[in-house]
Protein backbone atom coordinates (compact mmCIF):
# COMPACT_ATOMS: atom_id res chain seq x y z
CA UNK A 1 0.00 0.00 0.00
CA UNK A 2 1.38 3.40 -1.00
CA UNK A 3 1.25 6.10 1.66
CA UNK A 4 0.52 9.43 -0.01
CA UNK A 5 2.01 12.70 1.21
CA UNK A 6 -0.77 14.75 2.73
CA UNK A 7 -0.70 18.52 2.26
CA UNK A 8 -1.48 20.70 5.27
CA UNK A 9 -4.99 21.72 4.22
CA UNK A 10 -6.80 22.04 7.56
CA UNK A 11 -5.62 25.09 9.48
CA UNK A 12 -5.77 25.37 13.30
CA UNK A 13 -8.51 27.96 12.88
CA UNK A 14 -10.55 25.57 10.70
CA UNK A 15 -10.12 22.73 13.18
CA UNK A 16 -11.19 25.02 16.01
CA UNK A 17 -14.29 26.08 14.07
CA UNK A 18 -15.21 22.44 13.38
CA UNK A 19 -14.75 21.52 17.03
CA UNK A 20 -16.87 24.45 18.16
CA UNK A 21 -19.73 23.43 15.86
CA UNK A 22 -19.61 19.64 16.15
CA UNK A 23 -18.01 18.80 19.48
CA UNK A 24 -17.66 15.05 20.01
CA UNK A 25 -18.95 14.31 16.50
CA UNK A 26 -15.52 15.42 15.26
CA UNK A 27 -12.59 13.06 15.73
CA UNK A 28 -8.84 13.41 15.33
CA UNK A 29 -8.06 10.07 16.99
CA UNK A 30 -5.30 8.37 14.93
CA UNK A 31 -7.13 5.03 14.64
CA UNK A 32 -10.23 6.82 13.32
CA UNK A 33 -8.16 8.80 10.83
CA UNK A 34 -6.46 5.59 9.66
CA UNK A 35 -9.82 3.87 9.09
CA UNK A 36 -10.85 6.75 6.83
CA UNK A 37 -7.59 6.81 4.89
CA UNK A 38 -8.12 3.70 2.75
CA UNK A 39 -10.78 1.79 0.84
CA UNK A 40 -11.19 -1.82 -0.30
CA UNK A 41 -8.65 -1.33 -3.09
CA UNK A 42 -5.90 -1.23 -0.44
CA UNK A 43 -3.58 0.45 -2.95
CA UNK A 44 -3.14 3.89 -1.39
CA UNK A 45 -3.35 5.36 2.08
CA UNK A 46 -3.76 9.00 3.08
CA UNK A 47 -5.02 10.24 6.43
CA UNK A 48 -7.59 13.00 6.66
CA UNK A 49 -6.89 15.72 9.23
CA UNK A 50 -10.23 15.07 10.91
CA UNK A 51 -13.36 12.93 10.62
CA UNK A 52 -16.87 14.27 11.11
CA UNK A 53 -19.61 11.78 11.94
CA UNK A 54 -22.63 13.53 10.45
CA UNK A 55 -26.02 12.75 11.97
CA UNK A 56 -28.21 14.62 9.50
CA UNK A 57 -28.37 16.97 6.55
CA UNK A 58 -27.77 20.02 8.74
CA UNK A 59 -24.37 18.63 9.74
CA UNK A 60 -23.41 18.13 6.10
CA UNK A 61 -24.51 21.67 5.21
CA UNK A 62 -22.61 23.27 8.09
CA UNK A 63 -19.47 21.26 7.32
CA UNK A 64 -19.55 22.42 3.70
CA UNK A 65 -20.07 26.04 4.74
CA UNK A 66 -17.08 25.85 7.05
CA UNK A 67 -15.06 24.23 4.25
CA UNK A 68 -15.87 27.12 1.94
CA UNK A 69 -15.00 29.66 4.63
CA UNK A 70 -11.69 28.06 5.62
CA UNK A 71 -10.74 26.42 2.30
CA UNK A 72 -10.30 22.80 3.36
CA UNK A 73 -11.17 19.70 1.29
CA UNK A 74 -14.18 17.49 2.09
CA UNK A 75 -14.30 13.80 1.14
CA UNK A 76 -17.63 11.97 1.63
CA UNK A 77 -17.34 8.56 3.33
CA UNK A 78 -19.83 5.90 4.42
CA UNK A 79 -18.60 2.29 4.66
CA UNK A 80 -15.40 2.59 2.61
CA UNK A 81 -16.19 -0.23 0.17
CA UNK A 82 -15.10 1.62 -2.98
CA UNK A 83 -12.56 -0.13 -5.20
CA UNK A 84 -10.89 2.70 -7.11
CA UNK A 85 -9.72 4.94 -4.25
CA UNK A 86 -12.80 7.18 -4.22
CA UNK A 87 -12.86 7.82 -0.44
CA UNK A 88 -9.11 8.31 0.06
CA UNK A 89 -8.45 11.93 1.16
CA UNK A 90 -5.41 12.55 -1.04
CA UNK A 91 -5.47 16.26 -0.16
CA UNK A 92 -6.18 15.71 3.53
CA UNK A 93 -8.90 17.87 5.02
CA UNK A 94 -12.17 16.51 6.40
CA UNK A 95 -13.55 13.01 5.91
CA UNK A 96 -17.32 13.52 6.04
CA UNK A 97 -18.69 10.24 7.39
CA UNK A 98 -22.42 9.79 6.74
CA UNK A 99 -22.59 6.21 8.04
CA UNK A 100 -24.79 7.41 10.91
CA UNK A 101 -27.42 8.76 8.50
CA UNK A 102 -29.31 5.47 8.10
CA UNK A 103 -32.99 6.33 8.40
CA UNK A 104 -35.68 5.00 6.09
CA UNK A 105 -37.65 8.23 5.88
CA UNK A 106 -40.62 6.96 3.87
CA UNK A 107 -41.81 3.85 2.08
CA UNK A 108 -44.56 4.34 -0.49
CA UNK A 109 -45.33 0.69 -1.22
CA UNK A 110 -48.04 1.50 -3.75
CA UNK A 111 -45.67 3.84 -5.57
CA UNK A 112 -42.83 1.30 -5.44
CA UNK A 113 -40.40 3.77 -3.89
CA UNK A 114 -38.58 4.53 -0.65
CA UNK A 115 -36.82 7.65 0.61
CA UNK A 116 -33.68 7.00 2.63
CA UNK A 117 -30.59 8.65 4.05
CA UNK A 118 -27.25 8.04 2.31
CA UNK A 119 -25.58 5.92 5.00
CA UNK A 120 -28.20 3.17 4.85
CA UNK A 121 -26.85 -0.03 3.29
CA UNK A 122 -28.84 -1.81 0.60
CA UNK A 123 -29.02 -5.12 2.56
CA UNK A 124 -30.53 -3.27 5.53
CA UNK A 125 -33.08 -1.56 3.28
CA UNK A 126 -34.07 -4.95 1.89
CA UNK A 127 -34.45 -6.40 5.39
CA UNK A 128 -36.88 -3.60 6.18
CA UNK A 129 -38.82 -4.08 2.93
CA UNK A 130 -39.21 -7.84 2.86
CA UNK A 131 -42.50 -7.94 4.79
CA UNK A 132 -44.01 -5.75 2.07
CA UNK A 133 -43.04 -8.15 -0.73
CA UNK A 134 -40.71 -5.53 -2.20
CA UNK A 135 -36.96 -5.20 -2.66
CA UNK A 136 -34.25 -2.90 -3.95
CA UNK A 137 -32.37 -4.82 -6.64
CA UNK A 138 -28.98 -3.14 -7.01
CA UNK A 139 -26.50 -5.44 -5.24
CA UNK A 140 -22.79 -4.66 -5.68
CA UNK A 141 -21.89 -7.36 -3.16
CA UNK A 142 -20.25 -5.45 -0.33
CA UNK A 143 -22.34 -3.98 2.49
CA UNK A 144 -22.36 -0.81 0.44
CA UNK A 145 -24.25 2.34 1.40
CA UNK A 146 -26.91 3.69 -0.93
CA UNK A 147 -25.24 7.10 -1.03
CA UNK A 148 -21.93 5.56 -2.03
CA UNK A 149 -23.64 3.34 -4.58
CA UNK A 150 -25.27 6.37 -6.19
CA UNK A 151 -21.98 8.25 -6.13
CA UNK A 152 -20.28 5.54 -8.22
CA UNK A 153 -23.35 4.51 -10.25
CA UNK A 154 -22.92 1.02 -8.82
CA UNK A 155 -24.75 -2.00 -10.17
CA UNK A 156 -23.99 -5.67 -9.52
CA UNK A 157 -25.33 -9.11 -10.30
CA UNK A 158 -28.94 -8.02 -10.90
CA UNK A 159 -28.14 -5.17 -13.30
CA UNK A 160 -28.89 -7.34 -16.33
CA UNK A 161 -32.56 -7.34 -15.27
CA UNK A 162 -33.03 -4.22 -13.14
CA UNK A 163 -30.34 -1.81 -14.28
CA UNK A 164 -27.82 0.35 -12.44
CA UNK A 165 -28.23 3.00 -9.76
CA UNK A 166 -29.07 5.54 -12.45
CA UNK A 167 -32.05 3.37 -13.39
CA UNK A 168 -33.16 2.91 -9.78
CA UNK A 169 -32.79 6.36 -8.22
CA UNK A 170 -35.74 8.65 -8.79
CA UNK A 171 -34.74 11.74 -6.82
CA UNK A 172 -31.83 13.12 -4.78
CA UNK A 173 -31.22 15.85 -2.28
CA UNK A 174 -27.70 17.14 -2.74
CA UNK A 175 -25.68 19.61 -0.68
CA UNK A 176 -23.53 21.74 -2.97
CA UNK A 177 -20.04 23.03 -2.22
CA UNK A 178 -21.30 26.20 -0.56
CA UNK A 179 -23.88 24.41 1.58
CA UNK A 180 -26.94 25.07 -0.59
CA UNK A 181 -29.26 22.04 -0.78
CA UNK A 182 -31.02 21.23 -4.04
CA UNK A 183 -33.49 18.58 -5.16
CA UNK A 184 -32.79 16.86 -8.48
CA UNK A 185 -34.87 14.29 -10.33
CA UNK A 186 -38.52 13.51 -9.69
CA UNK A 187 -40.49 10.96 -7.71
CA UNK A 188 -42.65 10.47 -10.78
CA UNK A 189 -41.63 7.43 -12.81
CA UNK A 190 -40.87 9.61 -15.80
CA UNK A 191 -40.30 13.28 -16.48
CA UNK A 192 -39.44 15.45 -19.48
CA UNK A 193 -38.90 18.62 -17.42
CA UNK A 194 -35.56 20.31 -17.91
CA UNK A 195 -32.00 19.06 -17.86
CA UNK A 196 -31.30 15.69 -16.26
CA UNK A 197 -29.34 16.96 -13.26
CA UNK A 198 -30.03 13.86 -11.18
CA UNK A 199 -27.78 11.79 -13.39
CA UNK A 200 -25.09 14.46 -13.23
CA UNK A 201 -24.63 13.74 -9.52
CA UNK A 202 -25.03 9.96 -9.82
CA UNK A 203 -21.57 8.66 -10.68
CA UNK A 204 -19.86 11.95 -9.74
CA UNK A 205 -18.11 10.31 -6.76
CA UNK A 206 -18.78 13.24 -4.44
CA UNK A 207 -16.86 15.69 -6.64
CA UNK A 208 -19.90 17.87 -7.42
CA UNK A 209 -21.94 17.66 -4.22
CA UNK A 210 -22.77 15.48 -1.22
CA UNK A 211 -25.88 13.31 -1.42
CA UNK A 212 -28.00 13.73 1.72
CA UNK A 213 -31.17 11.87 0.71
CA UNK A 214 -32.27 9.43 -2.00
CA UNK A 215 -35.64 8.28 -3.28
CA UNK A 216 -35.12 4.88 -4.84
CA UNK A 217 -37.23 2.61 -6.97
CA UNK A 218 -38.56 -0.64 -5.46
CA UNK A 219 -39.59 -3.85 -7.20
CA UNK A 220 -41.88 -6.77 -6.33
CA UNK A 221 -40.06 -9.84 -5.05
CA UNK A 222 -40.07 -12.53 -7.77
CA UNK A 223 -42.57 -15.30 -7.08
CA UNK A 224 -40.61 -18.27 -8.45
CA UNK A 225 -36.87 -18.53 -9.04
CA UNK A 226 -34.34 -21.06 -10.27
CA UNK A 227 -30.58 -20.89 -10.85
CA UNK A 228 -29.05 -22.96 -13.64
CA UNK A 229 -25.35 -23.74 -13.33
CA UNK A 230 -23.37 -24.85 -16.40
CA UNK A 231 -19.69 -25.57 -17.00
CA UNK A 232 -17.72 -24.81 -20.18
CA UNK A 233 -14.38 -25.81 -21.65
CA UNK A 234 -13.23 -22.20 -22.11
CA UNK A 235 -14.08 -18.69 -21.01
CA UNK A 236 -14.88 -17.79 -24.61
CA UNK A 237 -17.47 -20.56 -24.86
CA UNK A 238 -19.11 -19.41 -21.64
CA UNK A 239 -19.20 -15.79 -22.81
CA UNK A 240 -20.70 -16.76 -26.19
CA UNK A 241 -23.38 -18.77 -24.42
CA UNK A 242 -24.22 -15.71 -22.34
CA UNK A 243 -24.70 -13.70 -25.53
CA UNK A 244 -27.02 -16.44 -26.86
CA UNK A 245 -29.08 -16.37 -23.67
CA UNK A 246 -29.55 -12.61 -23.90
CA UNK A 247 -30.59 -12.96 -27.53
CA UNK A 248 -33.35 -15.41 -26.61
CA UNK A 249 -35.35 -12.78 -24.67
CA UNK A 250 -35.28 -14.88 -21.50
CA UNK A 251 -34.69 -11.77 -19.35
CA UNK A 252 -32.59 -13.49 -16.69
CA UNK A 253 -32.56 -12.03 -13.21
CA UNK A 254 -28.79 -12.59 -13.11
CA UNK A 255 -26.24 -13.97 -15.54
CA UNK A 256 -22.79 -14.45 -14.05
CA UNK A 257 -19.52 -15.81 -15.44
CA UNK A 258 -16.96 -17.23 -12.99
CA UNK A 259 -13.66 -18.62 -14.21
CA UNK A 260 -12.03 -21.81 -12.93
CA UNK A 261 -9.51 -19.96 -10.74
CA UNK A 262 -12.23 -18.07 -8.97
CA UNK A 263 -14.28 -21.26 -8.52
CA UNK A 264 -11.23 -22.94 -6.95
CA UNK A 265 -10.79 -20.05 -4.52
CA UNK A 266 -14.46 -20.16 -3.54
CA UNK A 267 -14.30 -23.93 -3.00
CA UNK A 268 -11.32 -23.55 -0.67
CA UNK A 269 -12.73 -20.51 1.15
CA UNK A 270 -16.35 -21.64 1.53
CA UNK A 271 -15.94 -25.43 1.57
CA UNK A 272 -18.05 -25.84 -1.57
CA UNK A 273 -17.48 -28.43 -4.28
CA UNK A 274 -18.35 -26.64 -7.51
CA UNK A 275 -16.68 -28.07 -10.64
CA UNK A 276 -13.54 -26.02 -11.27
CA UNK A 277 -14.25 -24.89 -14.82
CA UNK A 278 -15.47 -21.68 -16.48
CA UNK A 279 -19.07 -21.52 -15.29
CA UNK A 280 -22.27 -19.62 -15.96
CA UNK A 281 -24.81 -19.08 -13.20
CA UNK A 282 -28.14 -18.09 -14.72
CA UNK A 283 -31.05 -17.03 -12.51
CA UNK A 284 -34.53 -17.05 -14.03
CA UNK A 285 -37.79 -15.81 -12.53
CA UNK A 286 -41.46 -16.05 -13.38
CA UNK A 287 -44.83 -15.36 -11.75
CA UNK A 288 -45.85 -18.98 -12.40
CA UNK A 289 -44.09 -22.32 -11.97
CA UNK A 290 -45.24 -23.46 -15.41
CA UNK A 291 -43.73 -20.45 -17.16
CA UNK A 292 -40.54 -20.85 -15.15
CA UNK A 293 -40.23 -24.51 -16.18
CA UNK A 294 -40.61 -23.50 -19.84
CA UNK A 295 -37.96 -20.79 -19.51
CA UNK A 296 -35.62 -23.21 -17.77
CA UNK A 297 -36.01 -25.79 -20.53
CA UNK A 298 -35.25 -23.19 -23.22
CA UNK A 299 -32.22 -22.04 -21.25
CA UNK A 300 -30.98 -25.63 -20.92
CA UNK A 301 -31.20 -26.07 -24.68
CA UNK A 302 -29.32 -22.84 -25.39
CA UNK A 303 -26.59 -23.63 -22.90
CA UNK A 304 -26.17 -27.20 -24.15
CA UNK A 305 -26.00 -26.02 -27.75
CA UNK A 306 -23.30 -23.57 -26.67
CA UNK A 307 -21.10 -26.28 -25.19
CA UNK A 308 -22.36 -26.25 -21.61
CA UNK A 309 -22.02 -29.44 -19.56
CA UNK A 310 -22.77 -30.58 -16.03
CA UNK A 311 -26.01 -28.62 -15.93
CA UNK A 312 -27.57 -28.32 -12.50
CA UNK A 313 -30.72 -26.40 -11.52
CA UNK A 314 -31.01 -25.01 -7.98
CA UNK A 315 -34.68 -24.61 -7.07
CA UNK A 316 -34.66 -24.30 -3.29
CA UNK A 317 -34.13 -20.93 -1.62
CA UNK A 318 -31.37 -22.46 0.50
CA UNK A 319 -29.37 -23.74 -2.47
CA UNK A 320 -29.84 -20.51 -4.42
CA UNK A 321 -28.67 -18.49 -1.43
CA UNK A 322 -25.58 -20.70 -1.19
CA UNK A 323 -24.75 -20.00 -4.83
CA UNK A 324 -25.08 -16.24 -4.56
CA UNK A 325 -23.24 -16.10 -1.25
CA UNK A 326 -20.35 -17.89 -2.95
CA UNK A 327 -20.45 -15.42 -5.87
CA UNK A 328 -20.48 -12.39 -3.61
CA UNK A 329 -17.53 -13.77 -1.61
CA UNK A 330 -15.38 -14.27 -4.72
CA UNK A 331 -13.14 -11.27 -4.01
CA UNK A 332 -12.59 -12.32 -0.40
CA UNK A 333 -11.95 -15.92 -1.45
CA UNK A 334 -9.01 -14.89 -3.62
CA UNK A 335 -7.72 -12.70 -0.80
CA UNK A 336 -7.86 -15.59 1.66
CA UNK A 337 -6.15 -17.95 -0.78
CA UNK A 338 -3.09 -15.68 -1.08
CA UNK A 339 -2.25 -14.28 2.36
CA UNK A 340 0.26 -11.47 2.28
CA UNK A 341 -0.64 -10.52 -1.27
CA UNK A 342 -2.21 -7.25 -2.33
CA UNK A 343 -5.22 -7.45 -4.64
CA UNK A 344 -6.00 -5.17 -7.54
CA UNK A 345 -9.47 -5.62 -8.96
CA UNK A 346 -10.87 -3.68 -11.88
CA UNK A 347 -13.95 -3.75 -14.06
CA UNK A 348 -14.56 -3.16 -17.75
CA UNK A 349 -17.70 -3.10 -19.86
CA UNK A 350 -18.08 -3.71 -23.59
CA UNK A 351 -20.96 -3.96 -26.05
CA UNK A 352 -22.34 -7.45 -25.54
CA UNK A 353 -21.31 -8.76 -28.95
CA UNK A 354 -17.69 -7.84 -28.16
CA UNK A 355 -17.64 -9.66 -24.82
CA UNK A 356 -16.24 -13.08 -25.86
CA UNK A 357 -13.30 -11.58 -27.75
CA UNK A 358 -12.37 -9.13 -24.99
CA UNK A 359 -12.58 -11.79 -22.27
CA UNK A 360 -10.42 -14.13 -24.35
CA UNK A 361 -7.94 -11.31 -25.05
CA UNK A 362 -7.68 -10.54 -21.35
CA UNK A 363 -7.02 -14.17 -20.43
CA UNK A 364 -4.37 -14.52 -23.16
CA UNK A 365 -2.55 -11.37 -22.08
CA UNK A 366 -2.57 -12.34 -18.40
CA UNK A 367 -1.40 -15.90 -19.11
CA UNK A 368 1.34 -14.70 -21.46
CA UNK A 369 2.58 -12.39 -18.71
CA UNK A 370 2.65 -15.28 -16.23
CA UNK A 371 -0.03 -13.76 -14.01
CA UNK A 372 -2.52 -15.70 -11.90
CA UNK A 373 -5.42 -13.40 -12.81
CA UNK A 374 -9.03 -14.46 -12.36
CA UNK A 375 -12.09 -13.25 -14.26
CA UNK A 376 -15.69 -12.92 -13.11
CA UNK A 377 -18.47 -10.89 -14.61
CA UNK A 378 -22.03 -9.70 -14.85
CA UNK A 379 -21.81 -10.83 -18.43
CA UNK A 380 -25.44 -10.32 -19.40
CA UNK A 381 -24.64 -6.64 -19.85
CA UNK A 382 -21.04 -6.99 -21.02
CA UNK A 383 -19.46 -6.14 -17.65
CA UNK A 384 -16.59 -8.20 -16.26
CA UNK A 385 -13.97 -7.97 -13.52
CA UNK A 386 -10.33 -8.98 -13.44
CA UNK A 387 -8.58 -9.66 -10.15
CA UNK A 388 -4.79 -9.50 -9.94
CA UNK A 389 -2.70 -10.25 -6.86
CA UNK A 390 0.97 -10.25 -5.87
CA UNK A 391 3.19 -9.52 -2.87
CA UNK A 392 3.23 -5.76 -2.26
CA UNK A 393 7.02 -5.46 -2.71
CA UNK A 394 7.24 -7.57 -5.88
CA UNK A 395 7.92 -4.70 -8.27
CA UNK A 396 8.59 -6.94 -11.26
CA UNK A 397 5.21 -8.70 -10.99
CA UNK A 398 3.37 -5.40 -10.50
CA UNK A 399 5.06 -4.06 -13.63
CA UNK A 400 3.62 -7.03 -15.56
CA UNK A 401 0.22 -6.45 -13.93
CA UNK A 402 0.23 -2.83 -15.04
CA UNK A 403 1.14 -3.79 -18.62
CA UNK A 404 -1.76 -6.25 -18.83
CA UNK A 405 -4.07 -3.75 -17.11
CA UNK A 406 -3.25 -1.14 -19.74
CA UNK A 407 -3.55 -3.62 -22.62
CA UNK A 408 -7.00 -4.87 -21.63
CA UNK A 409 -8.38 -1.36 -21.12
CA UNK A 410 -6.91 -0.27 -24.45
CA UNK A 411 -8.56 -3.26 -26.14
CA UNK A 412 -11.85 -2.48 -24.41
CA UNK A 413 -11.84 1.14 -25.56
CA UNK A 414 -10.95 0.11 -29.11
CA UNK A 415 -14.10 -2.02 -29.21
CA UNK A 416 -16.45 0.73 -28.08
CA UNK A 417 -16.36 -0.18 -24.41
CA UNK A 418 -15.73 1.80 -21.24
CA UNK A 419 -12.88 1.72 -18.74
CA UNK A 420 -15.38 1.14 -15.93
CA UNK A 421 -18.91 -0.24 -15.92
CA UNK A 422 -19.63 0.08 -12.21
CA UNK A 423 -16.60 0.67 -9.97
CA UNK A 424 -16.09 4.26 -11.09
CA UNK A 425 -12.97 6.24 -11.98
CA UNK A 426 -11.68 7.37 -8.58
CA UNK A 427 -7.91 7.71 -8.42
CA UNK A 428 -6.95 4.83 -10.65
CA UNK A 429 -8.64 5.40 -14.02
CA UNK A 430 -8.33 9.14 -14.58
CA UNK A 431 -5.90 8.69 -17.47
CA UNK A 432 -8.27 6.23 -19.13
CA UNK A 433 -11.20 8.61 -18.64
CA UNK A 434 -9.17 11.18 -20.56
CA UNK A 435 -8.70 8.70 -23.41
CA UNK A 436 -12.31 7.52 -23.39
CA UNK A 437 -13.85 11.00 -23.26
CA UNK A 438 -11.16 13.21 -24.74
CA UNK A 439 -13.69 15.32 -26.64
CA UNK A 440 -15.73 16.17 -23.51
CA UNK A 441 -13.03 16.46 -20.86
CA UNK A 442 -12.97 20.26 -21.09
CA UNK A 443 -16.73 20.32 -20.62
CA UNK A 444 -16.44 18.05 -17.57
CA UNK A 445 -13.83 20.37 -16.07
CA UNK A 446 -16.14 23.30 -16.70
CA UNK A 447 -18.99 21.60 -14.83
CA UNK A 448 -16.64 20.85 -11.93
CA UNK A 449 -15.48 24.47 -11.86
CA UNK A 450 -19.05 25.78 -11.90
CA UNK A 451 -20.29 23.60 -9.04
CA UNK A 452 -17.08 23.50 -7.00
CA UNK A 453 -15.09 26.65 -7.86
CA UNK A 454 -12.64 26.19 -4.95
CA UNK A 455 -12.00 22.55 -5.85
CA UNK A 456 -12.79 21.35 -2.33
CA UNK A 457 -15.11 18.40 -3.03
CA UNK A 458 -13.18 15.11 -3.16
CA UNK A 459 -10.17 16.58 -4.97
CA UNK A 460 -7.99 14.33 -7.10
CA UNK A 461 -10.82 12.05 -8.23
CA UNK A 462 -12.29 11.43 -11.71
CA UNK A 463 -10.68 14.32 -13.60
CA UNK A 464 -7.01 13.99 -14.60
Amino acid sequence: MTTLTRPDTLSPAALEALQARFGEQLSTVPAVLDAHGRDESRQEFARPHAVLFAQGEADVVDALRLAREHGFPVVPFAVGSSLEGQVIPVAGGLSLDVSGMTAVLEVAAGGFQATVQPGLTYPELNRQLRHLGLFFPVDPGAEASLGGMASTNASGTAAVRYGTMRDNVLELRVALAGGEVIRVGSRARKTSAGYDLKNLFIGAEGTLGVITELTVRLWPLPAHLVVLRANFATLGEAARSAVDIMGAALQPERLELIDERQIHAVNVHKGTDFPEAPTLWIELASPSETALAEALELCRELVTDGGGTGLHAAHSAEERAKLWEARHHAYYAITALHPGHVNMTTDLCVPLHQLPEVVEFTRREADAAGLDASIVGHVGDGNFHVLFHAPPDDAETWERVNRVYDAMITETLSRGGTCTGEHGVGLHKRAYLAREHADTLTLMRGIKGLLDPQGLLNPGKILP
